[in-house]
């Protein structure tokens, strides 16, 4: 297995987005980070990213399919796409994946399926989906209703149940939270040192740069 960061842009966010209790007068910089895994003659995407940027003042973009491009995976060549969430930013450019199979949590399909083409392939999950027997999408519902995250052996691909490392070093919940309580649980499992996290907005990843990155073989 082999899963590799696509980092395609930066910008800044609410301190108080990040944090619980954050302060609401400062911005923190951010990464936009979408993962490829590569298994089994699959190439799964998690989070297909966003084209146009609505919302966010990016310091540097460029879009995460010609990043892939580079690495040497082309759109067509994606077999799969697991959506964490419905947020604009993880879901906008799924259109350009046609040839892929599409997976969603069951109460984030009805806040995304505009986004997703009437004549894609969709599969809708309740509580669990496995892809392969080392990949397999789980349901959080800490970041919104059904937001979900993706257990690949001991690494968690996170969504944004939390967008820094020291959320769950330190056990600071996000302060952009549909369920406070699933949050924490959240927080509390997967802290434990046996968990690689793997993050969608952490600014440390390839600071000031886009590109990709293999995290393993």
């Amino acid at each position: 297995m082999k899963i590799v960061a696509i980092k395609y842009g930066e910008s800044v966010f609410g301190e108080s987005n990040i944090y619980k209790g954050g302060n609401k007068d400062r911005v923190l910089p951010i990464s936009f980070v979408i993962y490829l895994i590569q298994i089994e003659g699959k190439n799964i995407l998690v989070d297909a990213g966003f084209d146009d940027c609505a919302g966010f003042e990016m310091s540097i973009f460029k879009e995460s399919y010609k990043i892939l491009e580079e690495y040497g995976v082309k759109t067509d060549d994606i077999t799969d796409v697991i959506l964490t969430h419905c947020h604009h930013d993880h879901v906008e450019a799924v259109w350009r994946y046609n040839k892929a199979k599409i997976h969603i949590q069951k109460d984030e399909y009805d806040l995304t399926k505009n986004y997703i083409p009437k004549d894609f392939n969709v599969n809708i999950f309740e509580n669990e989906y496995a892809l392969t027997e080392r990949v397999r999408v789980k349901k959080i519902g800490g970041h919104s209703k059904g937001s979900s995250i993706v257990l690949a052996d001991n690494y968690v691909l996170c969504g944004d149940e939390c967008y820094m490392r020291n959320c769950l070093t330190d056990n600071i919940m996000t302060g952009s939270s549909y369920c406070e309580e699933k949050s924490q649980e959240f927080l509390n499992k997967y802290s434990d040192e046996k968990y690689k996290p793997l993050l969608f907005h952490d600014p440390e990843i390839m600071k000031g740069k886009i590109g990709y990155m293999v995290i393993k073989l």
